[in-house]
This record gives structure tokens, C-alpha cells and sequence, in this order.
């Protein structure tokens, strides 16, 4: 596992860092091939939180926790039992649908063996026509219908683009790239 680590503060000693590569290289249990596992940490403080952010990527999977505690020690803890939880989540879907029992011939769905936890679904669908704008406009629709996300087509690109409201009060931009 590569882990790269960042302190985004000066109050961050060199002591948590260690303590960060430790825990986050524990993760590498959970991977048949953890040299494929980049894991970035980013430290910092702000005021009198600390707070840890943890990203791991492995192929498509990104795994993200974060933890936000007067200590640096218990917000890395936090972000690392995060990231475990989303893990095991993650492999009890994929166990489901492998042991999951194939549809009849009529394509109905064999009956279940048990009670099982409700899987998520999606509950709506949207369609609309999208026309193209730039992202300063896109950024206005946005704050027009209250979203914290916009789809929209980049009028500069022809792309479909994503404009987000950040937590630090600024805006994000999602470019794909296929």
C-alpha cells in the first residue's frame, strides 16, 4: 500500500503522522493486492478540531472517512473505523450479489431464503434537456433552485459537467473523463 500523507497545519506534530502511517497501513489487510492501494491522509487543525481525512483507491473503489476530534489521535481513529465500516458494507453487497439466487426462467426472481436488509435502490428518476451554459451560469441555477449539485452541459466543452457547493463555502467542478 502507498500512503501519502499531508498536514495542511504547522500544529500537526510529526508524532500523529506516524500514528496516521501505522493505522492506515493496517487497512492493507482488507486487499489481495495492497500494492495497488493508494491511501492519501491529509491532517490538519482547525481551531480546536482536529481533523483526518482518509482516501483510499483502489482500482475504481474509493473508500473515504473522515474524523473530526480534539484529538489528533481519535480523528484519525475515527476516519480509519470509517473507512472499515464502508469496506465491509462494500464486501457484504458484493457477497449478496454472487450468492444471490438467479431469476426463474419466467424472469421472476427465485424467493429469498431469509430476511434481508433492504438493499438501496433508486427511488426516482429525473429526465430533462439540458442545454449548454458556462459554469458561472450553471453555478446560479444551482443557487436558484437550492441544490447542492448541478448537471449540466459545458457550453466550452460539450461535456456534461457537475458544479458543487464545497463545504468551505466555495464551488467544485466535476470534469469526466471517459
Amino acid at each position: 500500500m502507498r500512503i501519502v500523507i499531508t498536514a495542511k497545519s504547522e500544529t500537526v506534530p510529526p508524532i500523529a503522522k506516524e500514528y496516521a502511517q501505522k493505522k492506515v497501513s493496517k487497512l492493507s489487510r482488507f486487499f489481495e493486492n495492497p500494492q495497488s492501494v493508494l491511501a492519501e491522509v491529509t491532517l490538519r487543525s482547525e481551531n480546536e478540531t482536529q481533523i483526518a481525512e482518509v482516501t483510499l483507491r483502489v482500482g475504481g473503489l474509493i473508500l473515504r472517512g473522515e474524523g473530526k476530534r480534539p484529538e489528533m489521535h481519535a480523528s484519525i481513529d475515527e476516519a480509519v473505523a470509517r473507512i472499515e465500516r464502508q469496506f465491509e458494507k462494500y464486501r457484504t453487497r458484493i457477497q449478496k450479489r454472487v450468492q444471490s439466487p438467479r431469476a426463474s426462467a419466467d424472469g421472476a426472481a427465485a424467493p429469498a431464503a431469509g430476511a434481508e436488509e433492504p438493499e438501496d435502490q433508486v427511488v426516482r428518476t429525473k429526465r430533462f434537456v439540458m442545454r449548454p451554459m458556462a459554469v458561472d451560469e450553471a453555478i446560479m441555477q444551482m443557487e436558484m433552485l437550492g441544490h447542492d449539485f448541478f448537471v449540466f452541459a459545458n457550453a466550452e466543452t460539450g461535456n456534461i459537467n457537475v458544479v458543487y457547493r464545497r463545504r468551505d463555502q466555495g464551488y467544485g467542478l466535476i470534469e469526466p473523463v471517459v
